[in-house]
């Protein structure tokens, strides 16, 4: 391309690149504060990082909790061949990898990697999705039992007794990808559009192994071990804590609502008043000084609680800068950004342009 400028003595032809990187000059500013000008770079290993961490984080999800007792109750028709046992449980945990993968890489195939990421941003969504998980926390605080329909268990073990060998495995692995899904939908979609980034099929298979495969171990192991513990105290104190982290978590969905219709409801120092008040009553609960109808007598507190509870006092204290427009980056993916504060004494941000 040719560019003319004019000068006193006419216009001046000056040849310009073909090919000008106009990030160029700042992109040693962009890396000062934590930016990258490029997804690209990403390599396998952190793609494959960023799935496993997904898979880990989706265990954690109310989709993913009542599958638990099915598989164990699934897999205690199996153990009196214990060869056997360990078989059909690897069985199981490569199907559920299978699945996810195939899945994974048919959705990106047919409607690109952004379809589940633009359902996860929809504000619809994000508050049916805030209304489903305040649901799920009030049941694991002890209001009522939320169980799965009973036409479902019934079919599953009519299919588990009907059928052998790997068919009913793959089943059972299926079962558990079509009602986690809707929790996992949004992290996948998430983990698809960075790995897809990467310019080839390649990055959302990696990623989607790392997610599924996070996902299949827990779950290998309890078709390995199916005689856990019956459910109790622990279980009970796994079930609140769990609610309290849904809680916290379900405010993340209100808040792109929120943002995306304009309320102004959930601003950054509300957001971040409910969290400091939603952890520390989390460390409250794991010394035992708050009990709920379900809970059994804490005697005293044990060690794994106690840092537990140090870690969540910390996490709440942490965010107390942020009430006057500290950055909090630890939580700055979760919380709305800083120019919904309306008192915010930090005055390093980078505001964009525009906010359209």
């Amino acid at each position: 391309p040719v560019a003319a400028i004019g000068g006193a003595d006419g216009p001046t032809e000056i040849k310009v690149a073909d090919k000008v990187d106009l990030w160029k000059p700042v992109i040693s500013e962009l890396n000062s504060l934590g930016e990258t000008t490029s997804q690209e770079d990403m390599s396998w290993i952190y793609i494959f990082i960023t799935g496993f961490a997904g898979g880990l984080l989706a265990l954690f999800t109310p989709c993913v909790w009542p599958i638990i007792p099915m598989t164990v109750s699934f897999f205690l028709k199996r153990t009196k061949d214990r060869k056997k046992a360990i078989r059909d449980a690897m069985t199981y945990g490569l199907s559920i990898i299978v699945i996810y993968l195939v899945m994974g890489l048919l959705i990106t195939g047919i409607f690109g990697a952004s379809a589940l990421n633009d359902l996860s941003t929809n504000a619809i969504f994000n508050i049916i999705f805030f209304l489903l998980l305040v649901v799920f926390a009030i049941s694991f605080f002890g209001a009522f039992e939320m169980v799965l329909p009973s036409s479902w268990t019934n079919k599953l073990d009519t299919k588990a007794d009907s059928t052998t060998g790997i068919i009913s495995i793959f089943f059972m692995s299926f079962t558990l990808v079509l009602v986690s899904f809707s929790c996992t939908g949004p992290i996948i979609g998430t983990l698809l559009v960075q790995a897809a980034s990467m310019g080839t099929a390649v990055g959302p298979a990696i990623g989607m192994f790392g997610f599924a495969l996070a996902l299949s171990i827990p779950f290998s192991l309890f078709a390995i071990f199916p005689n856990m513990p019956k459910s109790g105290g622990w279980l009970n104190s796994v079930k609140v804590v769990l609610g309290f982290l849904e809680l916290a978590l379900a405010l993340k969905f209100l808040s792109v609502a929120d943002l995306a219709y304009g309320w102004r409801l959930l601003d950054r120092e509300v957001f971040i008043v409910l969290w400091i008040v939603i952890f520390s009553l989390l460390g409250v609960y794991l010394l035992g000084k708050i009990k709920f109808s379900h809970d059994s007598e804490v005697k005293y507190v044990s060690v794994p609680r106690l840092f537990m509870a140090i870690i969540s006092f910390a996490f709440a204290i942490y965010m107390v800068p942020g009430l006057w427009g500290a950055p909090l980056k630890a939580i700055s993916a979760f919380a709305p950004p800083l120019y919904t504060q309306d008192f915010n004494l930090y005055k390093n941000e980078v505001h964009a342009a525009f906010d359209d």
